[in-house]
């Protein structure tokens, strides 16, 4: 910061000798004149010259972090990227300010600021110095929308006023070249001194109403030697305006030859680069439609049952505990747990998945999806910002505000690139009056103004941030949400993707997938038996043998544990043992005819149950936690998609190596503790190159903050979730191949943007120049250069766009069938 001072809160202070020790870091800090720390308002007073970086971190090695916040700003007035970079280097330069960026599609600047320090109406203090206009966006942008269809409705009305005075003046200079004998009609009959009046009067119209938003913004610019787009454009059609006016009423100033009007050029540009600006205007509209959506999505009332009954009420009033009614067909309000009823809900504008979703008693709802033909009553467990959607919308607004890497050669060179540009015209137009043919004024004119209108920089600025705006907008209608923006450029570049098994790839839950039963006896029978025993048992294999046997279940008795072998039961007057082969080894049972089948389902990986009747082996269950569907598929896809796969898990080796070659994994490290996830993503990392990590546990935290990316299954844990880059709303494993294709859709559409937005300065700023008159004799007329300029913005825009239409890169809700699937096996005596 410049020298002052600075006040900004300090947390985690308990007492004076905090206090004190928090002061002396400040003290410490190079450029620190004078530092205090009071305890009681938890204040930090620090004058001098030390930057905010500086004493933010000194603070944080002390222990005692200063508190941050941050705020977001609609901007005004806004044109080009070297409008964004001239408000982000005023707001940079607040003190207080941590970081500011500037999202020039969005018309937005997201500030980080030490919580104390600079307030809204200083950074709104500091844009306005720069030149424009800005405003507290709050968490409702009804009224930054609204802001906006007005400067959008103003923008149509400057258009049109500017199209109608410009058509006369474009007949009457230009019709010559489209009809011949036009221009001796006009001199026969007006004269062409009178048709010149004409054009003057009404050009000055148009430079005075439409055209003013130029000159009021880019004039004072200019006067503070920091020129922008806006100045280019007054200083280009000032220039064709001035000459023409002086050839009219003051021909004398000019040398013989050289009398000439160019109102037309100066009418024309101004009419085409504000229709650059309102297709530009309705193209930015529609990068930000996924966000429209996803807020479209909320309900405005709710029915709640309150004393007197069920009322609807504004969703606003709804809170955590209210029981709420949806009626068939209807929007759930909020987040909640089903009371009553049952219905198949409509998820899929939230997961991408388009399959209705089954709901009974003790399922969750959430805010925002459609109920099916059912009635549902349910409790509300999270409300307003706390909601599914709410985060979802604040994850994707957030994305759509960050700025990659791959942006940061355009910021380096728009920094400059408008000086450079009036240099250029500078130099233009000198060498064209000392070298050009006669009359060298006029073609020094010509190609001066076409230099200051063709090379505006506003494709630069557009390039990367429409892209991502649209590009994150579609992941999150895919089920795919960027929690941090620059994931979308870390995930292009990733050469391997480890998974964790359970809950990953697999169902996260046992389930039986096979059941072999000796000769004599009946499958669902024994089925039923060994459900009926284990029904008392809180272990996970015995909720699975319940879900297989379907509800056809009888009350065991005399259910005696047997610690590390199984249970003993009577059902039905029968005896029934249930566990693993050391029970019935241990019970005397041979297990005869189902010996071979344990060993196999042992081999597969899969977790062996052994069932007795009557002191006789009757049954060998195969218990596994399934695949998910589709699993299979996604891992092929990766892998046509030039990945390597692997496996990291803390199961068994035998499990894992099992699900992986089932899978087509490549690699596989089981039988880790949460600690040997990272270090195994380490290796991955050595081995193949970049890693991104996928997991939904507790245990994953650690490996999805080490990799690259780590992308958190949307039904895990929160830990795993918040150490994340992407949420895979769904827990689909398809989510995965849906992030990969997306990140590499993104960044080629921003490469092929950043390349035609220099390739088109590079190439046409020569040519406005006049570099092939000497070849073929013309020059690049004015009116052509600004068709040109508002071209490479809307080009920039519509190619951004088409990532709206980009199709998933596996259909929703189909895949490989899953890999465990419930079979039959009768062994044979």
């Amino acid at each position: 910061m410049a020298d002052g001072d600075l006040r900004f809160e300090v947390t985690k202070m308990t007492c004076g000798g905090c206090a004190g020790r928090a002061q002396r870091a400040l003290a410490g800090v190079e450029g620190v004149t004078e530092a205090s720390v009071n305890l009681a308002t938890k204040m930090a007073h620090v004058e001098g010259s030390a930057g905010v970086p500086a004493l933010r971190a000194a603070l944080d090695k002390a222990g005692y972090p200063a508190r941050e916040s941050s705020l977001r700003l609609g901007i005004e007035g806004m044109s080009c990227a070297s409008c964004a970079g001239r408000v982000e280097r005023a707001l940079s330069a607040v003190p207080g300010v941590l970081s500011a960026s500037v999202n020039l599609a969005s018309e937005t600047a997201e500030v980080k600021l030490l919580a104390g320090s600079a307030e809204a109406p200083a950074l709104i203090r500091a844009v306005a110095g720069a030149g424009y206009k800005a405003s507290l966006v709050g968490d409702d942008s009804a009224e930054h929308e609204a802001r906006k269809e007005a400067e959008h409705a103003a923008l149509k009305r400057d258009l049109t006023v500017a199209a109608v005075l410009t058509a006369p003046v474009f007949v009457l200079e230009m019709g010559g070249h489209f009809i011949p004998g036009f221009h001796h009609l006009i001199a026969a009959t007006i004269g062409m001194t009178a048709s010149w009046l004409i054009q003057f009067v009404l050009v000055t119209a148009v430079l005075v109403w439409p055209g003013r938003r130029f000159y009021r913004i880019g004039l004072p610019l200019l006067a503070k030697g920091a020129p922008d787009m806006n100045s280019l454009v007054a200083l280009g059609t000032l220039a064709a305006w001035l000459y023409s006016t002086v050839a009219l009423f003051l021909p004398g100033l000019l040398p013989e030859g050289t009398r000439a009007v160019y109102f037309e050029a100066a009418a024309v540009i101004v009419t085409l680069i504000l229709l650059g600006r309102f297709l530009e205007a309705r193209a930015k509209g529609r990068t930000g439609a996924a966000i429209r959506r996803l807020v479209g999505l909320r309900p405005s009332t709710a029915r709640v049952e309150r004393e007197a009954g069920i009322i609807e009420l504004p969703i606003a009033e709804v809170v955590t505990g209210d029981v709420l009614h949806v009626r068939p067909g209807e929007r759930i309000a909020v987040d909640g747990e089903v009371l009553t009823g049952r219905s198949y809900v409509d998820e899929s504008m939230i997961t991408g998945e388009p399959v209705p979703v089954e709901k009974s008693e003790g399922a969750t709802v959430v805010g925002g999806t459609v109920n099916g033909a059912g009635a549902l009553s349910f409790r509300a467990t999270a409300v307003g910002a706390d909601t599914m959607l709410a985060r979802i919308i604040a994850l994707v607004e957030e994305a759509q505000g960050a700025k990659l890497p791959i942006q940061a050669l355009a910021d380096k060179v728009v920094v400059w690139f408008v000086p450079a540009v009036m240099g250029v015209a500078a130099l233009t137009f000198l060498a064209w009056l000392v070298f050009g043919p006669s009359p060298a004024l006029t073609y020094a004119l010509v190609a001066g103004v076409s230099v200051l209108i063709v090379a505006c920089p506003c494709a630069m600025g557009l390039a990367t941030p429409t892209s991502i705006m649209v590009g994150t907008g579609r992941a999150a209608e895919l089920g795919v949400l960027f929690r941090k923006g620059d994931a979308l450029q870390r995930l292009e570049s990733v050469r391997v993707v480890g998974f964790d098994k359970t809950g990953t790839l697999t169902e996260g839950r046992p389930e039986l997938v096979r059941t072999a039963v000796a000769p004599g006896f009946d499958q669902g029978e024994v089925l039923r038996l060994a459900a009926s025993a284990e029904q008392s048992s809180e272990h996970p294999i015995a909720r699975a043998l319940e879900r297989a046997a379907e509800g056809a279940l009888v009350q065991a008795e005399a259910v005696e544990a047997i610690a590390g072998h199984g249970l003993r039961a009577t059902v039905e007057g029968r005896s029934v043992l249930v566990g693993a082969a050391r029970l019935m080894a241990r019970e005397g049972i041979d297990l005869g005819p189902l010996a071979a089948a344990h060993d196999e389902i042992a081999g597969a990986g899969q977790t062996p149950v052994l069932v007795a009747i009557d002191g006789q082996i009757a049954g060998a269950l195969a218990v596994a936690d399934r695949v998910k569907p589709g699993a299979k598929a996604a891992i092929a896809r990766l892998h046509d998609m030039g990945l390597k796969t692997a496996m990291i898990t803390g199961d068994t080796r035998a499990t894992a190596m099992a699900i992986a070659a089932e899978l087509g994994i490549d690699h596989v490290e089981a039988e880790v503790l949460p600690e040997g996830k990272r270090d195994a993503v380490r290796a991955l990392r050595a081995a193949h190159g970049a890693v991104g990590f996928v997991g939904d546990g507790i245990n994953d935290a650690p490996a999805l903050a080490e990799a690259e990316v780590g992308l958190a299954m949307g039904t895990g844990t929160d830990v795993a979730i918040e150490s994340a880059d992407v949420v895979l709303v769904s827990g689909e494993t398809r989510g995965v191949v849906e992030a990969v294709h997306l990140s590499r859709a993104v960044l080629r559409n921003i490469r092929q943007n950043l390349f035609w937005a220099f390739g088109y300065n590079v190439a046409l700023i020569p040519v406005a120049a006049g570099v092939f008159y000497p070849a073929f004799g013309t020059l690049l007329s004015p009116m052509l250069a600004a068709g040109a300029m508002a071209l490479s913005s809307v080009f920039v825009l519509s190619n951004a766009l088409r990532l709206r239409r980009l199709a998933p890169a596996m259909a929703p809700g189909r895949g490989a069938r899953p890999a465990h699937t419930p079979q039959t096996q009768e062994a044979k005596a």
